[in-house]
């Protein structure tokens, strides 16, 4: 079993996207590949949970009003 890897960043940390972030399929009101979050959009952590096949930490990071999506560390930066 893989151990999970302890979260860097913390609850309320603005980041921004360090990739164009992108729909998955998890957003139905937008095009699956959609744009969601340019490169250097500005957001806020919301929640960090982990992924649990992998025990990787994940961040829901609050891009603008209602716009929360769900990211790796991989994906965001620290403000």
């Amino acid at each position: 079993m893989i151990e999970p890897r302890l979260p860097k960043y913390q609850w309320g940390q603005r980041v921004k996207a360090a990739i164009d972030l992108r729909n998955d399929g998890s957003f139905p009101d937008a095009p699956t590949d959609g744009l969601l979050v340019g490169v250097g959009g500005i957001g806020e952590i919301v929640q960090v949970g982990t992924h649990t096949e992998a025990n990787l930490p994940v961040y829901l990071v609050e891009f603008g009003e209602r716009l929360v999506v769900g990211c790796f560390e991989e994906e965001i930066t620290p403000l």
